[in-house]
């Protein structure tokens, strides 16, 4: 973001003095990225649910798939996550052994988490599945619109990782 952004926006607040009205839902960011999410997600349910897993417990095998072993935070992170229910999450994964933990070396508090032989199959059973999924998503959407998407995600992922400027701050204070 550049400095005439920040004044730009500043300017913006500072004459709201009134009651700001809103954009109407329908052009709420995060409610169509939402609705968008739910369309995906739509598509993949039958998938995840032919091997008896949660879209939270697939996205934690996912990960788990994607490294050898990593600490919980690390997952928490990776998976968007909060602590309290990845922790339940692995519980119910380490019963049905599809992972293992132990403790980390380095951190006798903390704990390595990898996937388990079963796990990786478990995987495997989905994987055809998922990626004809994605294949008939690209199919429908246009595949160079479907990367076109994946890449404006990315990008607005990126571009927002840090907070834009506070609208309530003043930005000769700044």
């Amino acid at each position: 973001m550049n400095a005439r952004n920040d004044e730009a926006l500043s300017a913006a607040c500072r004459e709201a003095r009134g009651r700001v009205r809103l954009r109407g839902v329908s052009r709420s960011l995060p409610v169509a990225l939402l609705r968008t999410r739910e369309a995906v997600m739509r598509q993949f349910r039958p998938a995840l649910r032919s091997v008896d897993l949660t879209e939270q417990q697939w996205r934690v095998l996912r990960a788990l798939d994607s490294v050898p072993e990593i600490d919980a935070t690390g997952l928490a992170m990776s998976t968007f996550l909060l602590p309290p229910s990845l922790s339940r999450i692995l519980r119910d994964l380490e019963k049905r052994d599809l992972i293992a933990r132990r403790p980390d070396p380095t951190d006798l508090r903390a704990w390595l988490i990898s996937l388990t032989p079963e796990g990786r199959k478990t995987i495997d059973s989905a994987a055809v599945w998922i990626e004809n999924i994605y294949a008939a998503m690209a199919e429908r959407i246009g595949k160079e619109r479907f990367d076109t998407l994946m890449r404006l995600l990315r990008d607005v992922e990126q571009d927002l990782t840090t907070p834009l400027a506070d609208p309530g701050e003043d930005a000769s204070e700044a």
